[in-house]
């Protein structure tokens, strides 16, 4: 499988960077969020609208990746109990501990709840249904979590099931499935017709045992992401097509945006046809964007750094934090008054220190390092070393 590739972990961490920046501006825009500036950005959603068709594809790409690297290394059950407790773990700390904020706020906001946090975390937020339409428990953003860490027990099941045969034919039949133009042009097809059937059946909902759309989607590009690992070949088409696909994306992106401006939300009047327009460009701005940024990451194969291991390190507890942060200083901030400019600078560095605190605790809180989504501290070996007589 080779060396690891420096580069994706680069456009990994951006990823998870863009992702914060992304849930501080759903605080300025319109779209449906637990707390919303009393002035909504209008020409906000236009940048908005560059990220969402591929930030979490991309997440899901690039996991598969590092799945397929940490199965490579190391035995299918041993794979299994590393991702649980990687994954897992942080998660249920995650719905526990980190994430109750910001349901309390959207209850207070939105729905004149009462109670003060404590209150509410003690009393109703561990019922198991629902209050005002809100589900609680709930895991919020940290959905992609528990995505991640089903679809990586179903791959440590399939690899301990499948024979080896059939493994590497998956890996040829799949390498030769994204050779050359076909990495381009396939999965392309793949989503845009996920989009014009499943989703108008099954949306997006983050529940996970009714969000069938984004199960066949995002399980098809952690697919892609398996396969990128496993195939030179896969990876020489990915860094081939950067720049067409970079076109595609630019062109797709201005297309999208204008078809959101003169249909805002799809709305319900709009044909058949439009709507199939609409969401070929938005899968067009998608996938492009993946190729032309996975196959850049590729192509710059960096080296190893201390920048690269420290971030590598810290942005899984960046991403377990950032939400509840945002959240809870909106709230605050929010009766001053402030204008968005002046909000926005607020939040952003907010969140980035509040992100870094956390990261910091985390690193130094012992056993308890897997709450905040940080390996577990080595054991160290009880065999005392020999001394010399």
């Amino acid at each position: 499988m080779g060396e690891r590739l420096y580069g994706l972990d680069w456009l990994r961490i951006g990823a998870f960077g863009l992702l914060i920046f992304y849930h501080i501006g759903m605080f300025f825009v319109s779209w449906e969020w637990h707390i919303k500036s009393p002035e909504p950005v209008a020409w906000a959603e236009l940048p908005m609208l560059a990220l969402s068709p591929w930030r979490l594809s991309l997440l899901f790409l690039v996991s598969g990746v590092a799945s397929a690297h940490l199965l490579v290394k190391s035995r299918v059950g041993a794979f299994a109990r590393s991702r649980t407790a990687r994954l897992l773990i942080p998660l249920l700390a995650g719905m526990i501990l980190f994430v109750p904020p910001q349901p309390w706020v959207e209850l207070t906001v939105q729905h004149d709840y009462a109670k003060n946090f404590g209150a509410f975390w003690t009393e109703d937020y561990f019922r198991f249904g629902e209050l005002n339409g809100i589900v609680l428990p709930t895991w919020n953003h940290l959905w992609f979590v528990a995505y991640l860490w089903v679809y990586s027990l179903v791959l440590a099941l399939l690899a301990a099931v499948l024979p080896t045969q059939v493994k590497g034919a998956l890996v040829r039949g799949g390498s030769g499935l994204l050779s050359g133009w076909r990495v381009f042009v396939l999965p392309l097809l793949a989503l845009w017709a996920l989009r014009m059937t499943l989703f108008p059946i099954f949306e997006e909902t983050h529940a996970f045992a009714d969000d069938w759309y984004n199960h066949a989607a995002y399980g098809l590009v952690f697919a892609i992401g398996l396969m990128l690992a496993h195939s030179e070949v896969v990876r020489a088409s990915f860094v081939a097509w950067r720049r067409p696909a970079l076109l595609l994306a630019v062109l797709g992106y201005a297309g999208y945006a204008a078809a959101h401006l003169a249909f805002p939300d799809e709305a319900p009047e709009t044909s058949v046809a439009m709507l199939a327009v609409i969401r070929l460009l938005r899968t067009c701005e998608g996938w492009g964007a993946i190729v032309a940024l996975v196959g850049t990451a590729l192509h710059w194969s960096p080296r190893d750094s201390a920048p690269r291991r420290y971030l590598t390190d810290a942005i899984f507890p960046y991403y377990i934090a950032h939400q509840t942060i945002i959240v809870l200083v909106a709230f605050w901030l929010r009766p001053l008054g402030w204008g968005n400019g002046a909000m926005f600078a607020t939040l952003v560095t907010a969140t980035v220190l509040g992100c870094a605190l956390f990261h910091e605790l985390g690193r130094r809180a012992g056993p308890l390092r897997p709450l905040f989504g940080l390996k577990a501290p080595e054991r160290r070996s009880k065999v005392q070393p020999a001394v010399a007589h």
